[in-house]
Parts: structure tokens; C-alpha cells; sequence
């Protein structure tokens, strides 16, 4: 597989101008938000030249990807309590964990105003949820196993929820979550799943099927 610009993680000088640049870019985003971070202010930050910059990362796009995606690797630890409702509890909290980092929470907020209108910042988005996302799920296909969850439950999509209460809160109504908003959002997450209503969505085709017990279409 082919890396994208920046990965590359060698030792040395250059392991620590990559580090200097990843904390230019989260200060940058932090004090000066996403349309005021610029290749040339994150170069000065670091104390290197900008051609530094684009040699290695392209243009500013590809330095905030390699920055996300730094970002989504950081290790959420997935919980195996043995019980859906406690997994996810455990998880929402180390989600508003993370979250409630300052630094974390700005530049992350910043991509997240930017991706309203900027596709390349909603592109950078979407890569960083689905990074994290996809790490998370193995805890629904657990329960599903288990039996705890109907057939045909989509792991993303009940992860996807929990998620985006807690990121409803931090992003949009402005305050800060605390363990009472990780609690809340497990609980939904996990009464929609048990419920049947985070099923995956039919294929093409299968549209007009009913599921057994529910009424057909006249």
C-alpha cells in the first residue's frame, strides 16, 4: 500500500522536524482556526522553511490529513466488559476523554467549521471518523455474537451514534461533555441498537421487503 504525504515515520532529525510540524499545525489551528492556518505559519512556527513543507506533505490539505489522521490513531482503548451497555459506556467515556484535551478539541473544532463549505477539510473529516470509527466497531460485532443485538446490525452505525451525541455537544450547543453525556449517549446508542433501528439498510432491490411481523405496503 502506498502512504500518503508525511507518513512516513523515520528516526533521527527528521522524526523530530515531523513532530515540530504536527505541534505547529495544532497551534496554528488552535489560535488561528482552519482559514488562518497557513504552510507558511506552520513552517515559522516550527522553525523550518516552508519548501520543507511542500516537499514532504504537498500542500496544506495533505500536512491536516497527516495531522488527522495522527490524531485518529491515537489509541481509544475498546473496552470487553463482557456487556454491550457497559462496553459502550466505557468507550463514550474515553471518547469525551479525548475530546476534552484543549489543544485536541480546537483543531479538531476548526476542521469541523471548515468542512461545512471546504471540501477538502470535509474530506480530511470524514477520513479522520472513519479511521476511528472502524476501530470502535468490534465491540457491536462482539455483542452481535453474543446475541445481544438483532441480525443484521450495523456496528458502524451504532458507533456513528454514540459519537455523534457527544459530538453534538462539543461542536454545536458549545459545552464541553462530561461522563453524564458519555452515559447518556451509551444508553441511547444502546437501546437504538437492541431495538432493531441501527439496521444495516437494504440492498438495492430489496426495498419493498417487510420484515416479519410488520405490515405490508397496500
Amino acid at each position: 500500500m502506498v502512504e500518503g504525504p508525511g507518513t512516513v515515520r523515520p528516526g533521527g532529525r527528521t522524526a523530530r522536524t515531523r513532530a515540530a510540524v504536527m505541534r505547529a499545525v495544532i497551534d496554528e489551528l488552535t489560535e488561528h482556526g482552519y482559514r488562518g492556518t497557513t504552510v507558511e505559519r506552520v513552517a515559522a512556527r516550527a522553525g523550518i522553511s516552508k519548501t520543507t513543507i511542500y516537499r514532504r506533505w504537498r500542500s496544506l490539505d495533505g500536512l491536516l490529513a497527516d495531522v488527522m489522521a495522527e490524531l485518529a490513531q491515537q489509541r481509544i482503548p475498546v473496552p470487553d466488559a463482557g456487556d454491550l451497555g457497559s462496553d459502550l459506556r466505557a468507550l463514550a467515556r474515553s471518547v469525551v476523554a479525548s475530546v476534552r484535551d484543549p489543544a485536541i478539541s480546537a483543531a479538531f473544532a476548526s476542521i469541523v467549521a471548515a468542512a461545512v463549505q471546504d471540501p477538502a477539510a470535509r474530506d480530511v473529516l470524514s477520513r479522520f471518523l472513519a479511521v476511528r470509527v472502524a476501530a470502535m466497531t468490534t465491540i457491536i460485532d462482539r455483542a452481535a455474537r453474543r446475541g445481544e443485538l438483532p441480525p443484521g446490525t450495523d456496528a458502524a452505525a451504532v458507533i456513528e451514534t454514540l459519537t455523534a451525541l457527544i459530538y453534538y455537544r462539543l461542536f454545536i450547543a458549545g459545552d464541553p461533555p462530561g461522563q453524564d453525556v458519555a452515559d447518556g449517549a451509551a444508553a441511547i446508542a444502546a437501546a437504538a441498537a437492541r431495538a432493531g433501528a441501527l439496521a444495516r439498510k437494504p440492498r438495492s432491490g430489496d426495498g419493498l421487503r417487510t420484515r416479519p411481523g410488520s405490515p405490508r405496503r397496500a
